[in-house]
């Protein structure tokens, strides 16, 4: 019963993580989130193209697949277990093994997505949802480790890179698991691999870093205000080619044959 229990979380918890939040916000609003931007389907990437309530939209969605694929699902599937077969069919730790294992898969499913030929995001927030269920505390140290690392650099990108390092050792100091710990150092790798082009922009200078502009709250991104937008630049350019040279004054026009 263990096995097919596994294999139910495991396959309900990837659709459930699948779900390519951005790319549909962006559809929804004409835009193929893909195109544009950092190409990344993720929250960040929606905040800056498409706006900011669509960006929080995703933020808190892609988390919500993450903790309801570790917390509520196993907990579905524990309860069936239990009504039908009693709570002797299965063996030690099932419960934790099976929201780990869902929590994974929502996971791999975010970033690797079967509607977008397995291309996703990077998985950060849902990342979060599936440690806000599995290891509340080692999240929390690591969220404010994200939050001071922002603070100081603005870059979203090098704050999830550190919180991402400092996961599987805030997860040994609050919950002293070596399954734990073990699956945490795999998630923080993964986090760290899907950011390789980031870590290579920030070392070359060019990663998009959020700024605050004037008295406002309106936010843009440094690499946005040197860098046009391909189709704004294709415009202008079609502008300029159908706008007709001004003529100088006092030239007269040439003759014609």
């Amino acid at each position: 019963m263990d096995v097919g229990a596994y294999v139910f979380t495991a396959i309900a918890a990837y659709l459930l993580g699948s779900i390519p939040t951005g790319f549909l916000v962006g559809k929804a609003k004409g835009i193929d989130i893909r195109t544009v931007g950092s190409g990344n389907i993720g929250a960040t990437n929606v905040f800056r193209v498409v706006g900011k309530p669509a960006g929080i939209f995703v933020l808190v969605f892609d988390g919500l697949k993450g903790y309801a694929a570790c917390a509520w699902l196993p907990d579905l599937v524990m309860r069936y277990v239990t009504e039908k077969h009693g709570a002797s069919s299965f063996g030690p730790n099932f419960h934790d093994i099976l929201r780990i294992t869902g929590g994974v898969s929502a996971l791999l499913g975010h970033n690797y997505t079967c509607w977008l030929k397995f291309k996703g995001g990077k998985g950060i927030a849902t990342s979060a949802g599936v440690l806000a269920a599995l290891v509340p505390l080692a999240f929390i140290t690591i969220l404010l480790i994200w939050i001071v690392v922002f603070a100081l650099s603005r870059y979203v990108s090098l704050a999830s890179i550190a919180a991402a390092v400092a996961l599987p050792f805030a997860a040994w100091f609050t919950r002293n698991s070596v399954t734990i710990v073990g699956v945490t150092a795999a998630m923080a790798v993964l986090a760290v691999y899907k950011h390789r082009a980031n870590m290579q922009r920030l070392l070359n200078g060019t990663e998009s870093r959020f700024v605050r502009k004037g008295k406002g709250e309106s936010i843009v991104t440094s690499s946005d205000q040197t860098r046009p937008h391909p189709d704004r630049e294709q415009s202008s350019a079609t502008r300029e080619t159908a706008s007709p040279q001004p003529q100088e004054r006092g030239k007269p026009k040439d003759p014609q044959p």
